[in-house]
């Protein structure tokens, strides 16, 4: 059993709503939901490290995304 914060009626109607999409347009959605997710996590990054530059912080955004573990110390 999955857990969802989603009701099976939403969750249909959702399902319905994608279905009758073009592939632009499920595209243009998937591409606004990564953005908004690398917004959050910039901010996230942002307040945890408010002393970190940009570079700092945009490095630690593709470390979460794409290593499990941080980075050995004494890298730019």
């Amino acid at each position: 059993m999955s857990i969802s914060d989603t009701s099976r009626d939403a969750d249909r109607v959702q399902v319905e709503i994608v279905r009758r999409m073009s592939p632009q347009q499920r595209l243009d959605a998937a591409m606004a939901m990564s953005q908004a997710t690398r917004e959050m996590m910039l901010s996230r990054i942002r307040s945890e490290h408010p002393e970190w530059t940009d570079w700092q912080v945009k490095r630690e955004l593709l470390r979460l995304t794409f290593l499990p573990h941080p980075l050995p110390s004494g890298l730019p």
